[in-house]
């Protein structure tokens, strides 16, 4: 069961930085449908993500995955309404639940080891930090979040090899590839591929 759900998470996460790196530099409706799928993509591979962290213990990240998905959801509403109708309410309740979920998983991670004690902890902040910020900073249109992105990527992959999790490892690196290509394109908007 555990191969099966480093495949599903890894693959979803993977194939939604591969369309939103591939989407960077296309045309407006171009990358309109190809950010959708991406946001979609990456909302189905939480589940996956959520049940390996929680089954290491891994307070941090897995209620940074599930909290997360708010700001998927504005990446997706955004994306649909192509940045055009700002819903204020939305913003407030996604900007409310990226940091009630930052401050939950901090603080139950250090009530439950008595401080921040291990690598793994350390690793899992930086896996909060650029997840959530990365998500909500793409979600917002804002090219910064692929650095938020490089810091998950590069933390997340120590995660997974500190736990023998190869395979989530690999996706890791392979997505941190998409990131950068991503940043370079987001760049350079007036780069168009045929």
């Amino acid at each position: 069961m555990d191969l099966v759900l480093q495949i599903w998470g890894g693959l979803f996460y993977l194939t939604n930085k591969i369309l939103f790196a591939l989407a960077e530099g296309k045309p407006k409706q171009t990358k309109k449908h190809i950010k959708i799928k991406g946001w979609v993509i990456y909302i189905l591979g939480v589940p996956a993500w959520v049940v390996i962290l929680i089954s290491h213990q891994d307070w941090i990240a897995a209620s940074v995955e599930a909290g997360g998905i708010p700001a998927m959801l504005l990446g997706l509403y955004n994306t649909y309404h192509e940045h055009q109708k700002d819903n204020k309410w939305f913003n407030k309740i996604v900007a409310l639940c990226t940091y009630s979920s930052l401050i939950v998983g901090l603080l139950y991670s250090v009530i439950e080891h008595r401080g921040i004690v291990s690598i793994s902890q350390v690793l899992e902040i930086g896996v909060m930090l650029g997840f959530l910020l990365g998500s909500y900073a793409i979600a917002k249109n804002n090219p910064a979040g692929w650095f938020f992105f490089m810091l998950m990527n590069l933390s997340m992959a120590a995660l997974m090899l500190l736990q023998d999790k190869l395979v989530l490892m690999t996706q890791q690196f392979v997505s941190l590839y998409f990131v950068v290509y991503g940043l370079r394109r987001s760049r350079t908007p007036s780069c168009q591929e045929p």
